[in-house]
Formats: C-alpha cells, structure tokens, sequence
C-alpha cells in the first residue's frame, strides 16, 4: 500500500519501481519492478485500508464490518451515531453506507484518536462532509434524536442504553461490538430491563479461506476465526408488563 507521488520510487524484495510509471495507469494495470518482477496495480479498497494501515486501536476486521451494516442495515439517507472512533474503519464504511444523502455522527473521546482517524479516512473518502466528530463521552448522554441507528464500539455499551431508548426512533436498531462473552452478557441484562428493546441477539463470524490448487483442495491451515461479538436490538413501543390479578 503506497502513496504515489511524483518522482519517486519504491523497494521490494522482486527490484524496484518508480512512481512515475504507475501514475494514470488504470486498475488492474500490470507492471515490471527493476528486476522484471510483474506487479499488479490497483487502487485502495476497505479491505486493504483495514488490514494494513497502522492503528492505534484494535480495529474492526472486514468481516465484522460487512456483517454490521448488513444486520444493521445501515442503509442510504440513514442517520447514524458512531461512538468509539479509533483509526475510523467502522467510520469509513458508515459512511460509505449511508451515503452522501445520510449523516454519520461519531463520538470520541480522545483529541489525538480523532485527528489520525480524520487523516485516514480521507485516504479513500476524501469527502466527509456528512461526518461529525464530537469529542464527547457517550456514557453521559445522546445529544442527538430521531437517529435511524446507534453503532457502538465501546467497552460498556449497557451503560448507554438508557439514552438509545430516548435517541433512537421507534423500529431503529442498535448495535454493539464487543470482544468478551461477559460484557454481552451484561449488555442483554441492560436490554432485557430495558421496556424499549426486543428481539436481541449475539453471533460472531468466522472466515475459513481455501486453498485450490491443480490437484488439492482444502482448507487453509490459517483462519480468521473469532474477533469480536455483534449483537443488534430493535426500539420499540414500551413493553406494559400484565400484573397477574388475585383471587
């Protein structure tokens, strides 16, 4: 993954390239390094952005995100509230989810957290207007209504389901990365007290590649096997709990 500019050039371990000779080429393009290695050229995807840009915090792997916006159907127009930005890949797929039509509102706590994130971002989505970035505590309260969805990526998510109960709209969805099965646990007491949220429920996704060769096929021996707990719930009208009358 490099950034291109003029004049430059790059070392592997096939040779060398200059620059100059991947600029305006097309994706898919096929270059030769010094040595007459042959490279493919193509542009940066989410995948690539995820896996191999430096973070500062435990990221999101493309399986989790893909599985977030499907489940959480994070769709075009919709309004969003983020909260846990750390290098800003769940951001960056929010964003391309929603749309230039929708709005992404991420909360954060650390300055410093949100400056790299900002830079990464604009990566590959050089626009963010429909991005906003508050440094704020979600623990202490949801400046936001009417939001379409809430997406979390915090260690104590029960302790915002209080303010998701005023934020999100009837039928929205909120949803919740976690890595431990304990801080789930505690997350469906919160959502079970809670008058407001049903149909709850938790997965993981695990990713098993193979390998096809001429004569083989088989599982790779390497998997990309738990990462982290998704669990989504729907707002609803107050639940009225039916008192039993005595006889």
């Amino acid at each position: 993954m490099v950034s291109l500019s003029d004049g430059e050039s790059f070392h592997t371990h096939v040779g060398s390239i200059s620059h100059d000779d991947i600029i305006g080429l097309i994706p898919g393009s096929r270059v030769y390094t010094s040595t007459g290695h042959q490279l493919l050229v193509f542009s940066l995807t989410l995948e690539d952005f995820v896996t191999q840009t430096r973070h500062a915090t435990q990221v999101i792997y493309p399986k989790d995100l893909g599985i977030i916006l499907a489940y959480g159907d994070i769709f075009p127009g919709s309004t969003v509230l983020e909260a846990g930005l750390g290098s800003g890949s769940l951001t960056l797929a929010l964003l391309r989810a929603v749309g230039e039509s929708g709005n992404v509102t991420t909360y954060e706590l650390r300055n410093d957290l949100a400056d790299k994130a900002i830079k990464n971002i604009h990566t590959i989505h050089s626009n963010t207007d429909n991005l906003c970035i508050k440094i704020r505590d979600i623990y202490t309260g949801i400046e936001e209504i009417n939001l379409d969805r809430i997406v979390l990526d915090v260690p104590s998510p029960w302790l915002v389901v209080p303010h998701a109960e005023i934020a999100l709209i009837s039928g929205g969805i909120f949803i919740s990365f976690l890595p431990t099965i304990l801080q789930v646990h505690e997350l469906h007491e919160a959502l079970k007290a809670s008058k407001y949220f049903e149909m709850s429920e938790t997965f993981e996704v695990l990713v098993r590649p193979w390998s096809i060769g001429n004569q083989s096929v088989r599982p790779e021996h390497r998997m990309v096997a738990h990462t982290g707990f998704i669990t989504t719930s729907r707002k609803c009208e107050p639940r009225i709990d039916k008192v039993d009358n005595e006889v």
